[in-house]
């Protein structure tokens, strides 16, 4: 039997996850956004009701109350959103033992031989759908494919609650067509790439030379190629970090800032997410990385060597010193994010002659894994650092 692959997306999260819990905003046109008072507040997620206004991710809210006069903000819960996102993955895990997190809200499935127990795929897809309905009052789109990529490119065909199967024969009439900029994984910088060398749609990658394009984007060119042709060989894998080179996070601001020290405190929460992931995969990283993308949507990417780690204040410690090299305070920053890449099993770290053997370092990756246990157990808001206690609060 071939594979059977599941992409499920949770439809507009953030504002889903906020209508769930205050059924007020049904029906209403709605978006997750910074303080609402603060015309320069950033959208972050609308709902399908705001979207049909044209209110989009990133708009401004004076922008989108241009758009759409009645629309309701809501401030972000970012906590929330990841315990709701844990709710479900809870859902999902009990139709496939293999699954893939993709996002905060997104996973692979592979369904390979789920049908005697969910039926044929269609059917499975229809039963996850109405668990997500009648568990969380909450809607997603599901692709089904024999491949990741296809799955990933068929879930975003319907929206909101749809359900569509691309297959590898579907590639030309269903795949091809679409622009460049609709092919996952394919960014606004590798897009405008593509055009200055006239491939406009999927089609045109798939019919153009190979060579150039391996001689255009290198390695990534042959995975251009193949990906065109609805050719993706990587596994639905648990634990992607095997295959990976780096562990990160990101956020997009619900304000734009020019505040370092504000900026610093969106780090540490990020990088508290990237440790516990390093540290609950048992990856150590020996660099770390930082994104900053301005309002202009230009972004920057800065990252420095360190001796292997896994430990957040190590991650944030650096975070911040690359921060505060590259600040500046003329730009506006709308979007934040940290990495630790060059990944490694386990921990091998040098301890330095003044070190004291190591002590400190086992003493915080001690509380570290403390912290861990009570999050995992208790959910992410009963233990933080000091400061990130008011980070979200308006």
């Amino acid at each position: 039997m071939g594979k059977v692959i599941f992409l499920v997306d949770m439809n507009a999260f953030f504002i889903s996850c906020e209508t769930a819990r205050n059924p007020e905003l049904k029906g209403r046109p709605a978006a997750v956004a910074g303080d609402p008072k603060d015309r320069a507040g950033i959208v972050l997620t609308a709902n399908y009701e705001a979207r049909k206004y044209k209110v989009k991710t990133t708009m401004t809210i004076r922008e989108a109350k241009q758009l759409c006069p009645e629309i309701v903000f809501v401030p972000p819960d970012r906590e929330y959103y990841r315990y709701i996102s844990g709710e479900v993955m809870k859902i999902l895990s009990g139709y496939s033992p293999i699954i893939q997190q993709n996002s905060i809200d997104e996973a692979w499935l592979d369904m390979t031989g789920c049908d005697i127990a969910f039926g044929k795929p269609f059917e499975a897809a229809e039963k996850i759908m109405n668990d997500m309905i009648n568990k969380l009052d909450m809607m997603c789109s599901i692709g089904i494919s024999e491949n990741k990529f296809l799955a990933k490119m068929a879930s975003d065909m319907k929206k909101p609650l749809g359900i569509t199967e691309v297959w590898q024969g579907d590639v030309k009439d269903k795949i091809w067509p679409l622009p460049v900029g609709a092919m996952y994984g394919i960014g606004k910088r590798t897009e405008k790439k593509l055009s200055d060398i006239a491939i406009h749609t999927i089609g045109d990658i798939a019919k153009s030379d190979r060579n150039l394009l391996i001689k255009t984007f290198g390695k990534y060119g042959e995975e251009l190629y193949d990906l065109a042709y609805g050719i993706d060989n990587s596994p639905v894998d648990e634990n992607p970090l095997r295959n990976s080179k780096s562990i990160s996070r990101s956020t997009t601001l619900p304000n734009d800032i020019i505040d370092l020290e504000y900026a610093k405190r969106i780090v540490l929460e990020l990088a508290e997410e990237v440790g516990a992931e390093a540290r609950r995969s048992g990856y150590s990283g020996r660099t770390v990385s930082i994104a900053i993308k301005y309002n202009d949507f230009k972004s920057i990417t800065r990252q420095k060597a360190i001796s292997p780690t896994y430990l957040t204040k190590e991650i944030y410690e650096t975070g911040c010193e690359l921060l505060k090299k590259n600040w500046n305070l003329s730009r506006p920053v709308r979007l934040l994010g940290i990495g630790l890449g060059d990944l490694q099993k386990g921990l091998a770290k040098q301890v330095s002659f003044f070190d004291l053997s190591g002590k400190y370092d086992a003493k915080e990756e001690k509380i570290e894994r403390v912290m861990d246990k009570i999050r995992q157990k208790y959910g992410d808001d009963k233990i933080k650092r000091a400061k990130t206690i008011h980070l979200h609060k308006s």
